[in-house]
């Protein structure tokens, strides 16, 4: 992703931050104030998230970080791809979740992981599995995955913010006197969060259309890449796969992080499919069609 996209993309998120400050100070009596406090924030999630992209994610999809031993398989073909590539190896990391899926992070080339879910492990055989990792691995080379972790860590503490406003409002606002006052409030903590969603929803999708291109450009396995896009995309029930893992008792909940995701696929609400971050499956099965054709493969 270039340069002036990436700026465009925080400038974007951080004025919607500064708008809900702003919306805040009009709403409380001192708008510069309020606007000051939420650019700082803005600039504190963004250089927070550009330091730390990789162990929040991490973190918040409750990763276990591995070496070969742990799992020489999945470990030799991240090491293969990455290989081919030509970028240093990455960490290497288990999510426990039976649901199929993969994701890269990281703020470049240096600092990125790649992880795979326990489940996509025991679903694709490893020409499949090669042709998914070929795909982190273009995100990782695109260097997009900064940007997608920037996005949905500021889009998260937007939506936060904006229902902590929503409910206050109605719970325990709207008084006569300040009536149009918490009507903009309220308005404002509905729109906002949502128009920082499709900015999100946006790039999220163009980096997927991308990264299938990349990765088969980069394995040549666009075939394998089709049967593995269509065995994980059907949404699946998620169960608890940690047993061998203390004091963790609940699968990770991916949340907003779910655009780093190879597929959407931990809900199977067709409602959600209207703001999906992920192109269609019958869309990317024509990219990779295309691209196939396109390098007589």
């Amino acid at each position: 992703m270039s340069t002036p996209k990436i700026v465009l993309l925080f400038s974007v998120l951080s004025l919607m931050m500064i708008a809900i400050g702003s919306v805040l100070g009009l709403f409380l009596g001192s708008i510069i104030l309020w606007m000051s406090v939420f650019f700082l924030i803005a600039i504190a999630i963004n250089v927070v998230s550009y330091y730390k992209s990789d162990s929040i994610a991490i973190k918040m999809t409750r990763t276990n970080i591995i070496n070969r031993k742990d799992d020489p398989r999945f470990y030799s073909i991240v090491e293969k791809v990455t290989g081919m590539a030509g970028i240093p190896m990455p960490k290497v990391g288990i999510m426990p979740s039976d649901v199929g899926n993969a994701f890269a992070t990281g703020r470049d080339e240096k600092h990125a992981v790649v992880v795979a879910t326990s489940g996509i492990l025991k679903m694709l055989d490893d020409a499949e599995l090669e042709a998914v990792i070929g795909h982190e691995v273009s995100h990782i080379t695109h260097r997009d995955i900064l940007v997608t972790s920037i996005a949905a860590t500021i889009a998260t503490v937007i939506s936060y913010i904006g229902n902590i406003i929503l409910f206050s409002e109605i719970f325990g606002g709207l008084n006569e006197r300040n009536s149009n006052m918490s009507f903009i409030l309220l308005i404002s903590a509905i729109l906002i969060p949502l128009g920082a969603t499709f900015v999100q929803l946006g790039i999220s999708r163009a980096r997927e259309t991308d990264a299938d291109i990349g990765s088969v450009k980069l394995v040549k396995r666009p075939n394998e890449l089709i049967s593995a896009l269509k065995t994980i995309s059907k949404p699946q029930k998620q169960q608890p796969v940690m047993r061998s893992l203390p004091n963790r008792r609940n699968s990770p909940q991916p949340g907003a992080y779910s655009s780093l995701f190879i597929v959407n696929n931990f809900s199977g609400h067709a409602l959600l499919n209207l703001f999906s971050t992920h192109p269609t499956l019958e869309k990317r099965i024509e990219t990779i069609n295309r691209t196939k054709k396109e390098l007589g493969l």
